[in-house]
């Protein structure tokens, strides 16, 4: 497959066409790409929190946020300017280094990684051909931060919420790596681009979900202990540890793990339809769109139309998962955290080593069906 023109080539293009050199068209794209995940990310936060908290009302019968802007929608808003003006203390006898250097090193690899996220063949901001591993690089930064939260607060609860945390991750990253791997392998890329163009060929029969189901649900399991949501949040139980890892925090810095709780809920749903929902895909392949209205796929205006409804069905995707993930907060118990680790490493595990070599093995049996 075609590698796609990533936004940062674009962007560079216009401006040198536009007259202006091309290091300075570079520099001034330079603070662009944080700037647009830190809105981007801000945005997603506040629809996330409010989804949430209508969709776990309606689970419960009640009505949730319902003044604070229309609907409740200004609820989030409301809760982060709270959170920024109370105040920031340090325990006395906690590592004011370490206390302070956790939440941002939880927060910080889960906005690097919206960088190879795309909503398009042209709408991504980096196109780099390692993009999954670079995303399951950092994801295996965020647990230093919990453990290192836990640790610096001198408190026997954050203690034991950052060993969790620690436990949870390593426990259930091994099989995530390795379901991705299959997918890596079926694809013969690790660009986050290629994978999608990988399943438009056959519109929804051509998603991975169907060549990949063993997959597709050890994934999902993974992702959601990874993101630390029920059943799977251990580290930050209530009943057991009081608020686990963030018990000493307050002020921003609590607010730092709130909203990285939610930006990594919501890259993993991003994430999970790039790998098994064909992304930007709609369920009809654009080619036999083209074919059935008599137009050529390079016509701008069916490209304009593609592009519009690429971003709609990666949101759409994203959000059906979010759905899924806060129903299930609401219906599935909290495991204990013997059984989390059990289901990791006893269950998870060597079904994902399966999964990847019978991948392997069909691969070399049906090179055409996956994408050898």
């Amino acid at each position: 497959m075609g590698q796609g023109i990533d936004l940062q080539r674009s962007f560079v293009e216009l401006l040198t066409q536009l007259g202006l050199p091309s290091g300075a068209a570079r520099a001034i794209w330079l603070p662009l790409p944080m700037t647009l995940i830190l809105i981007a990310a801000t945005v997603s936060i506040f629809v996330t929190v409010w989804l949430e908290r209508k969709i776990s009302a309606a689970a419960q019968q009640r009505i949730g946020p319902e003044y604070a802007g229309p609907l409740g929608t200004l609820q989030a808003a409301a809760d982060g300017i709270k959170l920024l003006f109370k105040e920031d203390i340090v325990p006395s006898k906690a590592d004011p280094i370490l206390f302070t250097l956790g939440p941002a090193l939880v927060v910080i690899p889960v906005f690097l990684s919206y960088l190879i996220v795309p909503f398009g063949q042209n709408m991504v901001i980096t196109d780099i051909g390692v993009g999954i591993f670079l995303w399951i690089a950092l994801s295996s930064i965020t647990p230093i931060g919990l453990l290192m939260s836990g640790y610096s607060s001198n408190n026997k609860y954050s203690l034991l919420g950052g060993l969790r945390a620690a436990a949870q991750s390593i426990s259930y990253e091994i099989p995530l790596a390795l379901s991705v791997l299959a997918i890596v392998m079926m694809s013969n890329s690790l660009s986050t681009i290629d994978i999608v163009e990988q399943q438009a060929q056959y519109g929804i029969l051509g998603w991975n979900v169907w060549r990949q189901p063993v997959g597709f649900l050890i994934f999902w399991v993974a992702a959601l202990a990874e993101c630390e949501r029920l059943p799977f949040d251990l580290p930050e139980a209530e009943e057991e540890l009081v608020a686990g890892y963030q018990t000493e925090y307050t002020g921003m810095k609590f607010g730092l793990f709130y909203v990285g709780s939610y930006v990594n809920l919501v890259l993993s749903a991003l994430i999970f339809s790039v790998l098994y929902l064909g992304g930007w895909e709609f369920p009809v392949s654009v080619s036999w769109l083209a074919s059935l209205l008599n137009v050529s796929e390079t016509t701008p205006w069916l490209q304009v139309i593609t592009a519009a409804i690429g971003i709609m069905m990666t949101v759409i995707k994203a959000y059906l998962l979010v759905f899924l993930a806060v129903l299930l907060r609401w219906t599935v118990p909290r495991v204990r955290i013997d059984q989390l680790l059990d289901l990791g490493w006893k269950f998870l595990l060597p079904v994902s080593l399966v999964n990847l070599l019978l991948t392997a093995a069909l691969k070399i049996t049906f090179p055409v069906a996956f994408g050898g």
